[in-house]
């Protein structure tokens, strides 16, 4: 066991060092804006006033406000279809080193901000530290999915999303009044978004590059070599070098794929299809472990969870209907948030973001993540906009929507996801080929003379 630790040690960095410059900053950045909200307004009014020598409408301070708040997923769109090309001309982690100077910039308009007077400051702070954090995290996962063994690519898979809950919870702990929460603090909170950016900074250059990019895309085996021999912590890896070998024969002569290609391909309609659908069902099923998922394999987890979802969403929804009519429905609706939470944790939040890591090859890879990303900002921006709509006009009934799209993830994964735990890039890649093509999969082709389907008349 300690020599598997040993073994694993440069592994573990590598997950910490992309991840506190990846998702974490998509949790922190997402969390402290709630603690100076008034405080940021008053600023804004403030501001307006000394320019103009009038108060501006509180309309209008709301509207500046939205702004600054909705154009963190406008950015985090933006830096979703930058991921993919970044990836590609500067390898996984220049990518993320690089991307810290998005979040430089952010932390410097927003710490001068109010020195400067500037609202709009504030406004470009939140659009470049979405851009930032949309890149980051497709990034990220493709970094670690990459770099991880088949045998702990779901597991690893999985840290991201306990950075982005970790990336919270620090950021309600920082945004309270005895730390950064103070009024003449928020200038200070908004720019400490800094803090993970100069950890990743310090860190990530001193950790391997990923050993498929190395060899696949730069063609240096050499590097490739001494990546593995530092992620693994051995130097038996000849086995997972062939592995890598075949699947660069596999790529041999392709160029890496746009967006756009993926859906006119017919061999990549399924894995398409698949993205598209799990990862809408991610940000509409209501809902704004690392052992389990190595064991049980990615569809279980999946069914699973989107089935208690749908479960425990219907209790609730009960429970709000009935909690005039008996004492103990409210605590029963409490229950059921929690339920909810946790179901979603254990299998949709998880398995979801490694799909684009398995479900295609190399060259489609960061494609597929562009495409991912920025399914997962839009709906995630559209979900924000029209969510106190739903508030209003379904009352009680407000997660049925959501309990629809649950069911209908859960149905898909069941019948046309198939399971990817354990198996190699390359025999994922054979396998959805079969289900794209079943035909060519049920014997060998007819080789004799051309069959005439239809006669003249």
């Amino acid at each position: 066991m300690l020599e598997k630790c040993i073994q694993g040690r440069v592994l573990l960095l590598t997950i910490c060092a992309a991840g506190i410059g990846g998702t974490f900053q998509f949790g922190y950045n997402l969390s402290i804006i709630n603690a100076p909200t008034l405080h940021i307004q008053e600023f804004i009014n403030e501001t307006w006033w000394a320019r103009t020598g009038q108060p501006l409408p509180d309309h209008l301070v709301l509207f500046v406000w939205s702004l600054i708040v909705s154009l963190y997923p406008l950015g985090g769109l933006f830096g979703a279809l930058l991921a993919g090309p970044l990836a590609v001309m500067l390898g996984r982690k220049k990518s993320l080193l690089a991307n810290n100077v998005f979040v430089a910039a952010a932390a410097i308009l927003f710490g001068f901000s109010r020195r400067a007077g500037s609202f709009e400051m504030l406004v470009l702070g939140r659009l470049l530290v979405g851009v930032s954090t949309g890149l980051s995290m497709n990034v990220q996962t493709m970094y670690l999915g990459e770099s991880a063994p088949k045998e702990l690519r779901g597991a690893v898979a999985m840290t991201p999303a306990i950075f982005a809950a970790l990336g919270i919870v620090i950021g309600q702990v920082v945004g309270l009044r005895e730390l950064l929460g103070d009024p003449g603090a928020w200038p200070l909170l908004l720019a400490s978004c800094l803090v993970p950016g100069v950890l990743q900074l310090a860190s990530l250059p001193l950790l391997p590059e990923s050993p498929r990019y190395l060899l696949i895309d730069r063609g240096d085996t050499e590097a490739c070599l001494a990546a593995l021999h530092r992620l693994r912590g051995t130097t038996n890896v000849a086995g997972e070098l062939a592995e890598l070998e075949e699947e660069r024969a596999a790529c041999q002569g392709q160029r890496a794929w746009r967006p756009w290609e993926l859906f006119q391909d017919r061999g990549l309609r399924r894995q398409v299809t698949s993205l598209v659908v799990l990862g809408s069902a991610l940000e509409l099923c209501g809902n704004d472990s690392c052992v389990l998922i190595e064991r049980v394999g990615r569809r279980v987890l999946l069914i699973g969870g989107y089935c208690l979802m749908a479960c425990w969403g219907t209790v609730f929804t009960v429970a709000l209907c009935l909690q005039s009519s008996f004492p103990w429905m409210p605590y029963l609706a409490m229950s059921c948030i929690f339920a909810f939470v946790l179901s979603f944790g254990v299998g949709p939040a998880g398995v979801t973001g490694i799909l684009a890591t398995e479900l295609f090859d190399q060259k489609a890879r960061p494609a597929a993540y562009m495409v991912a990303g920025a399914l997962v900002w839009t709906l995630l921006f559209l979900v924000g906009l029209g969510f106190p709509f739903l508030k209003e006009g379904l009352s009680h009934f407000l997660y049925v929507p959501f309990l629809g799209v649950c069911v209908c993830a859960a149905i898909y994964t069941g019948f046309f996801l198939p399971e990817t735990k354990g198996k190699t890039f390359l025999e994922i890649s054979k396998e959805l080929h079969k289900l794209n093509f079943p035909r060519q999969s049920q014997g060998p082709e007819w080789t004799g003379p051309e069959v005439i389907l239809s006669t003249e008349l």
